[in-house]
């Protein structure tokens, strides 16, 4: 029997790109047609459409393949149901070029400790969200929407996009503006750059 590889590819803000997981995954051997993706949808989020197809495109035989877990689940419990389930169905699971084998005790192990670092990396990005949360609360930008933004919470809103952790979405309804809002305000970013680059030219 021919084993299928299906590819399945996240990334979890808008401003991060699939472009590189997609090329690991056809390093691998996965065809471009047998990739499925979610975009915008972290690991915590179960709920994910791109997920749902891979798996739902497997059959007995297969190898689901994830250039790494934190791809595939970002906690203990979910990454042990997802491997789990594929392994109940016949069908094996590859992280990169390491295939999960439940039967090996090392592979075993390995595969809980790589969950449980997706898990902690996850719960780190959540600590920042509420201090990020915490310090708009102190600003009060909770309380209402505001026309504009004072300037140290523009660079507080530098600090969070830079971060990769946050989308424009989650950026405006935290500071409580509008999306063009926060996108004048990084923008204004590389206005002052380039001016104060021409002042010293």
């Amino acid at each position: 029997m021919t084993t299928i590889l299906i590819g399945y590819a996240c990334c979890s803000t808008d401003k991060q790109d699939l472009t590189v997981q997609r090329a690991a995954l056809e390093a691998l051997g996965v065809p471009p047609d047998r990739i499925y993706t979610d975009h915008g949808l972290s690991g915590t989020n179960r709920a994910r459409p791109g997920l749902d197809q891979a798996l739902a495109a497997t059959r007995a035989g297969d190898t689901l393949v994830v250039p790494k877990l934190d791809r595939l689940a970002r906690s203990v419990p979910d990454a042990r149901g997802i491997a789990d389930a594929l392994v109940a169905r016949g069908v094996r699971l590859a992280l990169g070029t390491s295939v999960y084998d439940p039967a090996d005790p090392m592979g075993k192990m390995f595969f809980n400790i790589l969950a449980t670092f997706a898990e902690f990396e996850s719960d780190l990005i959540c600590l920042r969200t509420r201090e990020g949360m915490a310090v708009a609360r102190a600003w009060g930008k909770l309380r209402g929407k505001q026309p504009k933004l004072s300037t140290k919470q523009q660079r507080e809103v530098r600090r969070m996009h830079d971060a990769g952790d946050h989308t424009i979405g989650d950026l405006a309804e935290l500071f409580s503006v509008s999306r063009p809002t926060v996108y004048r305000t990084l923008a204004r970013r590389t206005q002052d750059a380039g001016e104060a680059n021409a002042s010293t030219a």
